[in-house]
């Protein structure tokens, strides 16, 4: 990690808007003219770096965010998307095809879950579920057909911690290529570092912060992407999860403040952890000495950044879970809602949202309780005042005592 930091990378980046703006001017086209026909083959055949022929390839903005991003992770590019599912599907797909094998962490986002186990198949595309923290497990799934290790740095919603370092002398080992989503951990955790081929992000979360725009970024070799971005077989290109050029200029301004917001998070979140642990409270945090990877996270993180904005409680039972989601909301303390990354506390159950596209029995199997609350902790400014609010609350509800 040393000599590394990303939020330095960013920094170091500085555009000029068309007539001298702080910001960089906003490409609102979809469709870009040439003066001559001679150019405009040249940019469709990929051979004139500078010039625009169709939003749906490449515009300014996007390219904007996308060399942000790749500083950020420190890649070669990047590719910016629509959504985060936008970033990941074509990804794997242009990874793999018909006849190929992915093994995957078993805790992930469900919307990916549902495309690995649901939608792939039908291509004829398998993937092995793992406990991803058990590196045995996860030589023991590979096969002659994979292709694709897959994972979160800190997984959703149970925030399992992967061992990206090592991981990639396994992904090696077997000529892997190694895909790790960091949306949980941007600027915390750099997996490029740690031995990561290719690193995904969904921007609606921290590195967006503001919970008004849905996008996803794919950071790779400038190989990998000019195959994800190719005319005649990139799947990216294809599917069309084209992020608009408004949205990137958006991204790109909150992009700047991520790294003051990360603090921010890490700090409240590892102060509530403390104190809900203490109060008794069955407590999930990596920052916490008690989380079974505490030891290797620490050893992962760019430690100015913090163990993230993301914990979990456990009160028992989803009725109760439901009772005390309803009543810190009733109390603005934060929103009952999915994502993560917002200035306000998100909480919700994930058994029955984010993760609801795993079955039940999977759900128990791999430690996800009914009475399971995920937060993403806000920026709250006095975190001690919230703690004492949300602690009443538990009181009122009888899962803390007086």
């Amino acid at each position: 990690m040393k000599n590394f930091n990303p939020a330095d990378n960013i920094q170091d980046l500085q555009y000029f808007g068309e007539f001298g703006g702080v910001n960089p001017s906003i490409s609102d086209s979809s469709t870009y003219t040439f003066l001559s026909a001679k150019t405009m083959f040249d940019t469709f055949e990929g051979n004139m770096e500078g010039c625009y022929l169709y939003s749906r390839h490449s515009s300014p903005s996007n390219l904007y965010l996308d060399k942000a991003l790749a500083a950020m992770e420190g890649t070669e590019t990047a590719n910016v998307s629509a959504s985060g599912m936008g970033a990941i599907t074509p990804t794997l797909l242009q990874l793999c095809g018909s006849g190929d094998h992915i093994v995957s962490s078993r805790t992930i986002y469900g919307g990916t879950y549902a495309f690995l186990k649901n939608f792939i198949p039908r291509l004829g595309i398998k993937t092995t579920f793992v406990n991803i923290t058990k590196l045995t497990a996860v030589e023991a799934a590979i096969t002659p057909e994979t292709k694709v290790l897959y994972c979160e740095t800190v997984s959703n919603p149970l925030l399992e911690v992967a061992d990206i370092a090592g991981l990639s002398k396994i992904a090696k080992k077997y000529n892997l290529t190694f895909v790790v989503d960091n949306t949980f951990s941007p600027l915390s955790v750099s997996p490029i570092r740690l031995g990561a081929d290719i690193v995904i992000h969904s921007l609606t979360k921290y590195i967006n912060g503001s919970s008004d725009t849905v996008g996803g970024v794919t950071c790779a070799s400038r190989s990998f992407i000019d195959s994800l971005k190719n005319v005649n077989s990139g799947a990216s290109m294809l599917l069309g999860p084209t992020m608009d050029s408004l949205r990137s200029a958006s991204v790109m301004k909150n992009l700047h403040t991520l790294h003051i917001r990360i603090k921010q998070h890490s700090h409240n979140a590892l102060y509530l952890a403390t104190r809900f642990e203490k109060d008794g409270l069955k407590t999930v945090y990596p920052g916490l000495k008690s989380h079974p990877s505490h030891a290797l996270y620490k050893n992962m993180i760019n430690p100015e950044y913090g163990f993230g904005g993301m914990m979990t409680i456990d009160v028992g039972t989803l009725a109760k879970a439901n009772e005390l989601l309803e009543l810190m909301q009733s109390k603005n303390l934060g929103y009952l809602a999915v994502s993560l990354g917002f200035y306000k506390t998100l909480f919700s159950a994930p058994g029955t949202s984010t993760s609801s596209e795993i079955p039940i029995e999977e759900q128990l199997e791999m430690g996800l309780t009914d009475g399971l609350i995920r937060f993403s902790i806000g920026l709250d400014n006095s975190i001690e005042r919230t703690y004492e609010m949300m602690k009443t609350c538990m009181i009122e509800l009888g899962i803390l005592k007086k």
